[in-house]
């Protein structure tokens, strides 16, 4: 601090030399500088050295000329982090404005008529609350209805539905593959609610709405399609697949955004068949993903027990008598084994 001071003083009084004087007495500290900087050439600057060359460059226009210990670039870094650090201390102390918090009483009461009038929407809430004496902007009950809780008997009526017609209903979906050159392959396959019977699956490196409607085709064909077909909001179930639906007298149920749940028994295929197949193959090309899926539908069907059946295969699985010696029965290239009594 005192040679800071010391500096600003000697400033004020070299005013008052003659200018042969100071040409001479710049070229010999000049010349100590280079000598210094030889000696020593990252010499060690304090923060009061990093705000005079601040100020220097906000009053000085031939700042850069006379610069020797550092350069331009560090300069004009002290300069944005002084800038930085000033507006950081600027917005902790700013004050607040806008809108105070609305109380917790408002919070849960907006919750409790979301969940009691599911019809309703902002306007109808902020109506109701003013009515109450309650003075909110209906952009904010908007923005906490989004985060009310939804009513978990709606969950209940949809699982009541699908258990209820079980055996008009089937489902389809697309599940993605790697290959071993990492490109990807879509699966798309159709699954009864009845029994969890795969009905139709294919594979193809290019799903489009067309070829999504002849996979449909092939899979119910004659009209022997169940009553309600769910499927997602994929932009390869387009509005053209869902025609096609119509045709083959078949009403779609689309689900809602971001609702895996509603559509369960796919999801669960894809998830089983993920585990029992695509994690532990690399499938080569489609005609190669296609053989093992053949493979493991067969093994779906036919060996592989399941709990929403009650510990049942979905092609009927008989009981081995409980006399004799037991064998076991490769499957998948020895991934997964059937078990029966011999004879």
């Amino acid at each position: 601090m005192l040679h800071t001071i010391g500096l600003f003083l000697g400033s004020i009084l070299r005013l008052f030399r003659a200018r042969r004087y100071l040409l001479l007495e710049n070229l010999v500290l000049r010349q100590q500088l280079s000598v210094l900087k030889r000696k020593r050439p990252r010499p060690r600057i304090n923060l009061f050295d990093k705000l005079f060359w601040v100020l220097a460059r906000r009053l000085w226009s031939g700042w850069k000329q006379a610069l020797i210990i550092v350069t331009p670039d560090t300069v004009i870094g002290w300069h944005r982090a002084g800038f930085a650090l000033y507006w950081r201390v600027i917005s902790r102390s700013r004050r607040v404005f806008g809108r105070k918090r609305i109380s917790k009483e408002v919070r849960d009461l907006i919750f409790r008529m979301v969940s009691e009038n599911p019809t309703w929407g902002a306007p109808r809430i902020h109506g109701e609350l003013l009515m109450l004496g309650f003075d909110v902007s209906e952009r904010t009950i908007s923005r906490w209805m989004r985060r009310a809780a939804r009513d978990p008997e709606l969950a209940k009526r949809w699982l009541a539905f699908l258990k209820n017609h079980r055996e008009a209903i089937a489902a389809m979906d697309f599940f993605t593959v790697p290959t071993v050159t990492f490109r990807l392959l879509y699966c798309l396959f159709v699954i009864s609610h009845d029994r969890r019977q795969i009905l139709h699956f294919n594979v193809t490196r290019h799903p489009t709405s067309a070829w999504v409607i002849q996979q449909l085709r092939e899979a119910f064909p004659f009209e022997a399609g169940p009553r309600f077909l769910i499927f997602d909001r994929d932009s390869k179930f387009s509005c053209e697949v869902a025609v096609a639906v119509r045709s083959l007298n078949v009403r779609p149920v689309r689900t809602s955004i971001e609702s895996p749940w509603q559509n369960g028994v796919a999801e669960r295929w894809i998830e089983s068949c993920r585990r029992d197949l695509c994690d532990h193959v690399i499938a080569v090309n489609e005609a190669h993903l296609k053989r093992l899926l053949t493979e493991y539908v067969h093994y779906y069907h036919e060996d592989r027990t399941h709990l929403g059946l009650n510990k049942e295969t979905p092609g009927g699985r008989t009981r081995s008598p409980r006399r004799g010696r037991v064998i076991a029965q490769s499957r998948l290239g020895g991934l997964h084994h059937r078990y029966d009594r011999a004879a």
